[in-house]
């Protein structure tokens, strides 16, 4: 992970138990201002940047913004401090100020607020409830059950769980006894141990059924390579072509997978420059929607424009799918083949 990197976790309420205990959480921030900031907001409660920096600023011999804000983004990525708004977790992805001073703001209401990776009210996490091990890996075997639908042993190894799926396995097993799963053979080729919820048992055979009845391509989903949604690269290994001897897949930060009835057909590299299509994407039909998919979440996201310079390692002017990119809106250029967002009447006035 980078400097400006960190895993979220989102608990949903009742479920507080899964976060981990104050001593299981690893080493704690524990420099001046860390402390500082510590106290601040026990003393005030939730407070607004401005409101931390004033006192922090004036007990630490009037530190900078920069360095108020790396000492609180360390104590956040070490679960001590939330906010009540996504907007500082999006505002990491900006680029900083490539001078060591930064460039000066502007003063207007965002220099009042503070940075934008500061802004809403900060508060300390309230410590995890209590419970024994056993409780809290009860707890863990439900939220897997919920999140995978059919559970397996590489789906608990994909999540990176202390204890992996030897500490999970005797609590499924024990709720394969009482009854409250089931246990058996849903997919092929994912191994014996396999536990469900009995609803999704029944989900699996109606989307067999409907595969059956139609045989037609019905959902696709452009996802992240490292969503719990995408089980590929965890539960389920990434489809190759026989001999393919292209670079292996991953579930790499900024890399999307599009998916055609659950089935991995087009991978994307981080930035989209470069795209590997998959044994599904040769079927009929199916590289038109892939295809399409990803136009669609480009009229969707932020970025204007993506630009495509290489399909399965080769250059995409030597690619057999180049037709199909252009017919799907691509527009080649010196670069490669571009794709680029519409603009609205909002963006034109």
């Amino acid at each position: 992970l980078g400097r400006d990197d960190g895993r979220v976790v989102l608990y949903r309420p009742g479920r507080e138990i899964l976060r981990p205990a104050t001593e299981d959480a690893g080493p704690s921030p524990d420099g001046p201002l860390h402390t500082l900031i510590r106290e601040t907001l026990r003393t005030r409660g939730a407070s607004f940047y401005r409101a931390i920096a004033a006192t922090v600023a004036g007990a630490a011999g009037a530190a900078s913004d920069r360095v108020i804000l790396d000492a609180l983004w360390d104590l956040v990525w070490a679960g001590e401090i939330t906010n009540d708004t996504f907007a500082p977790l999006r505002a990491l992805r900006w680029k900083r100020p490539s001078r060591p001073g930064g460039r000066a703001a502007r003063a207007g209401r965002l220099t009042a607020l503070g940075p934008p990776e500061a802004s809403g009210r900060w508060s300390l996490v309230e410590p995890a409830p209590t419970a024994g091990a056993t409780e809290r890996l009860h707890a863990l075997a439900l939220g897997l059950l919920d999140r995978h639908g059919v559970l397996v042993r590489e789906a608990v190894m994909g999540e990176g769980h202390e204890g992996g799926y030897a500490a999970v396995y005797p609590v499924l097993r024990a709720l394969e006894e009482a009854g409250r799963i089931r246990r058996g053979y849903f997919v092929e080729g994912l191994g014996a141990a396999q536990f469900a919820l009995p609803g999704a048992i029944d989900r699996l055979r109606a989307a067999r059924d409907r595969a059956s009845e139609t045989g037609e391509p019905r959902a696709v989903y452009v996802l992240a390579a490292t969503d719990p949604a995408n089980a590929y690269g965890a539960a389920l290994p990434w489809p190759r072509y026989g001999g393919d001897d292209r670079r292996p897949l991953a579930r790499a930060a900024g890399a999307s997978v599009v998916l055609v009835d659950g089935v991995a057909a087009l991978y994307v590299d981080r930035g989209g420059r470069s795209l590997q299509t998959l044994p599904a994407f040769g079927q009929p039909g199916i590289a038109e929607l892939a295809i399409a998919a990803l136009a669609a979440r480009l009229a969707e996201g932020r970025e204007r424009e993506l630009l495509v310079t290489r399909v399965d390692g080769l250059p995409v002017g030597e690619s057999p799918h180049r037709e199909r990119l252009i017919e799907a809106g691509f527009r080649p250029g010196y670069r490669g083949l571009a794709l680029r967002r519409e603009p609205t009447r909002a963006m034109i006035a």
